[in-house]
């Protein structure tokens, strides 16, 4: 059977091992070549594709139910659920999601994006199961770096207590997240890959005693010899309350049925530790576990990523790192935290300069949080770095641990706006919303990777509240920047970039210089624009927005970020309280979802290109009978 023909996960059922290795092998070919050719995550998927033809083949896929752990691990899951034909758009508009998606497939039962979720939601579909009186099995399948997430550690702990709720954690144990992981946990876990197989003593065990009679004196023992069996490293998952398997060779096809075969007759809870390797089956993912997560697209001989066509300003979380660098250098009290995302937010540039000031946590983004917020109990200045879409996770450790106190720490948000490929469950759209309504806390956006390097001083140097700066994925503008010598903002202080009278237009953050672009092209239209950069969108500077829109009389606001309780309502709000009232226009992105697409085609089909955006102004304020119609 050729991979092209595997239309249903069932179809695995009676394959031989020889039949299985050879779909193994192409998986990883149509998996290799479709990542090189147009990027995308590459180990992840590379790393569990035997774990998932074994466990495939154990399963009735029209009855069972797989509930994948952060979704990017899921591709082979992709290629042998109907999606073999269309996987070279993954990722692209309108293609094949990166993640889970159960709009896109029956096969993909819970959507995933963000890490630790699997298996409480399949603890969830297993605790429904029983109520209804069906009979399925469910499976979660979590990496181990996702293990160091609460939410997994509180799932287990429920499902731990439930020894009549039949449900398999399988453990893809690969030693990696996006870096190597961090903490006890992992450390627990390799010594568990280190140590021999366990299963066959307790199941010896099973089988000798189980012909004596019973009596509570002898159950005891046989616990008791049971917990004498298995190695001191595997007892905790039991004593939590699940049956323990492993560790299994994940590369090992006949070995996983084996395992994967005996967990399913174990009533209760079962965890089935699987040792896999990151980009197995490709010799260069698999020496730099790292850079070989994700891809740009790349020559599959060399490795190499294909150059591009002309060099590009250094990025924002590149400008962000060096700066925080050298500021931390001078000053021993910054404190770099990251929740295991040191090559996505640019502190592994500050891990490597200043290791003794660098902190990685793991997937733990509400620790981290809380932990920001010890550090700055103690005069420390903590720099919590984290994606502005898993900063949602710790949203009430803002509230309760920092806000509420009036700590300050200084979030710095990648990621901020439209991401482009990675889809909804990455998009940076709410942060302004959902951090501006908390007391104490300052919101600040730079317009380019200049602007970023003063707003870390600022940050830094402001001591009195809570602070935050969100800033785009991607490259700068490739303006100037200073080495060192960066001076501080004032606190809620904009500033104007161009004079007119006809219109108003605020733009915040990473819109600031597409403000300025739609006001040329409403130039050669007649209608002249004064812009403003807000830098802060709390507090907002009411000084010099007010005065500016009751002599206009027409606002425009501009943010790469939600609408509904963003930046533009910021300013409605404002002019609404104080009795400026004049029509005002919000741009940014309506209350939907954004899919999957290049970050361009998101905003083109949003609305939020310079020409697109002229448009609207024109149609909303030039018409029969307007103040700028009669100019």
């Amino acid at each position: 059977m050729h991979l092209s023909e595997l239309t249903h996960p069932n179809q695995l059922h009676g394959l031989s091992i020889f039949q299985l290795q050879q779909i193994a092998r192409q998986i990883r070919e149509k998996h290799l070549q479709t990542v090189a050719a147009i990027g995308g995550h590459l180990g992840p998927g590379l790393g569990v594709v035997e774990l998932t033809l074994a466990l495939y083949q154990t399963l009735d896929l029209d009855r069972d139910k797989v509930i994948w752990d952060v979704g990017h691990q899921a591709y082979p899951h992709k290629l042998i659920t109907g999606r073999y034909a269309d996987f070279h758009t993954l990722r692209q508009k309108d293609g094949v999601a990166g993640y889970l998606k159960r709009c896109e497939s029956k096969f993909d039962h819970f959507g995933a994006g963000h890490a630790s979720t699997s298996i409480s939601a399949a603890l969830g579909m297993a605790l429904a199961r029983d109520a209804k009186g069906e009979d399925f099995k469910v499976a979660a399948v979590i990496g181990d770096g996702a293990l160091t997430g609460g939410m997994a550690l509180e799932a287990i702990n429920h499902a731990g207590h439930l020894p009549k709720t039949n449900l398999i954690v399988v453990l893809n144990d690969n030693e990696m997240s996006i870096s190597p992981n961090v903490g006890a946990i992992p450390r627990y876990l390799n010594k568990m890959r280190l140590s021999p197989p366990v299963q066959f003593l307790t199941d010896n065990l099973e089988e000798q005693m189980k012909n004596m009679p019973f009596s509570p004196e002898l159950s005891r023992l046989k616990e008791g010899m049971k917990r004498l069996a298995v190695p001191k490293v595997g007892a905790v998952f039991e004593e939590l309350g699940f049956t323990y398997m492993g560790p299994v060779d994940g590369h090992n096809l006949e070995e996983l049925i084996a395992t994967f075969k005996e967990a399913h007759k174990h009533p209760g809870p079962v965890l089935v530790h699987v040792a896999t390797v990151k980009g197995k089956g490709y010799a260069i993912a698999e020496q730099d576990q790292v850079g070989y997560h994700a891809q740009t697209p790349f020559n599959l001989a060399t490795g190499k990523a294909i150059p591009s066509s002309k060099p590009k300003p250094p990025s924002y979380s590149k400008v962000f790192g060096e700066t925080l660098s050298k500021l931390a250098e001078n000053n021993p009290r910054i404190i770099g935290i990251t929740a295991a995302m040191a090559t996505g937010t640019g502190l592994d540039i500050f891990q490597k300069r200043v290791p003794q000031q660098y902190m990685d946590v793991g997937i733990a983004e509400q620790h981290a949080v809380t932990l920001a917020a010890g550090l700055a109990c103690e005069g420390m200045r903590p720099v919590a770095t984290i994606y502005s879409t898993f900063l949602q996770r710790a949203y009430d450790q803002i509230v309760h641990d920092v806000c509420i106190q009036n700590l300050p720490v200084f979030f710095c948000m990648d990621r901020a706006g439209i991401v482009g490929s990675d889809g909804p469950t990455h998009q940076g759209m709410y942060d302004i919303a959902y951090l501006r309504s908390i007391p104490n806390m300052v919101l600040m956006a730079p317009k380019d990777e200049a602007e970023l390097q003063r707003m870390l001083v600022t940050g830094i140097n402001h001591t009195s509240s809570p602070i935050s700066m969100r800033y785009p994925r991607g490259n700068g503008y490739g303006v100037p920047l200073m080495e060192e010598g960066w001076e501080e903002l004032p606190i809620g202080k904009g500033e104007i970039l161009r004079q007119g009278d006809d219109l108003l237009m605020i733009g915040y953050g990473s819109m600031v210089y597409p403000a300025m672009q739609t006001a040329e092209i409403l130039s050669e239209h007649g209608i002249e624009a004064s812009v403003i950069n807000a830098r802060f969108a709390k507090p907002l500077d009411e000084e010099l927005i007010l005065p500016l829109a009751q002599k206009i009389g027409r606002v425009v606001t501009l943010e790469e970020g939600c609408l509904p309780g963003g930046f533009g309502s910021a300013i409605a709000e404002s002019l609404m309280d104080a009795g400026v009232v004049v029509p005002v226009t919000r741009i940014g992105v309506p209350d939907i979802l954004v899919d999957h697409a290049t970050p361009d085609e998101s905003k083109a089909a949003l609305g939020l290109t310079p020409p697109q955006m002229a448009d609207r102004i024109l149609k909303t304020f030039v018409k029969e009978g307007s103040a700028i119609a009669v100019l």
